[in-house]
């Protein structure tokens, strides 16, 4: 299952069993309670976690004191991949969204294995790159997409990665509250309220506390254009 998880994600995306096999003799299994933080903001850090199951979110404070959720992550996702390759302080606090299983993995320990399997170093750099290119998709919406854009979105992408499709349509067990979604696409748990309260009339989706039904992704679709 662990070897599965591995082989299936994107940041070892086509490893061979044995090199899977490799890998995980070398990490370590680390289990949170739902709200448990991994590690926080500016916290020295060294290593890096695979998610097994569950979520985890990311999400950095301001100086003003003003939060804001960068990315909610599943199984197969990595975080704190950047000490890999420059260990240093955190620049982001990862928590529980729910109970999550994760492996861990030191910098120490993925040089030692990098240096056994060279070839694999290309999945984690595509993974990396990967991410590079969501985060910059993310500065160009809050530039040039309107909240409702971006919150249309942003329920899209967690349908895409987290949704299970039924007779209505794709369920989406997010587990944010409105407040998180808000953080998430940079806005005012107001205007993000009244977003959703219009898609909701319009009859493109249903509220349903801590997760969502997409009723209508294809107006979604056009909607975050």
């Amino acid at each position: 299952m662990v070897h599965n998880v591995i082989r299936s994600s994107g940041v070892f995306l086509g490893l061979d069993s044995e090199t899977a096999k490799d890998l995980v003799g070398t990490m370590r299994s680390v289990k949170l309670k739902k709200g448990q933080v991994l590690f926080r903001e500016g916290d020295e850090g060294e290593k890096f976690y695979l998610i097994q199951s569950g979520r985890m979110k990311l999400g950095r404070t301001a100086a003003d004191g003003r939060e804001n959720l960068l990315a909610l992550l599943g199984a197969g996702e990595m975080l704190g991949e950047l000490t890999l390759f420059d260990p240093g302080p955190r620049t982001a606090t990862a928590t529980a969204v729910v109970p999550s299983d994760l492996l861990e993995l030191s910098h120490g320990a993925m040089s030692e294995w990098l240096d056994r399997n060279p070839d694999a170093a290309k999945h984690l750099l595509g993974a990396l790159a990967h991410r590079l290119r969501r985060t910059n998709e993310a500065l160009a919406d809050l530039v040039f997409s309107d909240v409702p854009g971006r919150v249309a979105k942003a329920l899209l992408d967690l349908a895409r990665r987290f949704g299970e499709s039924s007779d209505e349509g794709v369920r989406v067990s997010h587990g944010l509250t409105q407040d998180e979604l808000a953080k998430l696409v940079g806005a005012s748990r107001e205007t993000v309220n009244k977003a959703l309260s219009e898609f909701a009339s319009r009859g493109w989706l249903r509220l349903e506390g801590r997760s969502v039904v997409l009723l209508d992704p294809t107006r979604l679709k056009r909607r975050a254009r």
